[in-house]
């Protein structure tokens, strides 16, 4: 699957998730999909929390 066709599926699932719930219920679909996506890619190797605390106070990694 492309990219484009991702982005239309997931614009079109939040659309109607906007559409059933509200804004707050959107707001919270898009956040623990965030969150999702955060937890996948640590779990998969291509995200290293380390260097991102680090990052955000500021040091740099190598």
């Amino acid at each position: 699957m492309s990219g484009t066709l991702i982005g239309g599926i997931a614009g079109v699932v939040l659309a109607i998730v906007a559409l059933v719930f509200g804004f707050w219920g959107f707001l919270l679909v898009l956040v623990l999909a965030a969150l999702g996506a955060v937890i996948g890619a640590v779990v998969s190797g291509r995200l290293d929390v380390r260097a991102v605390v680090e990052a955000a106070r500021g040091r740099r990694s190598a």
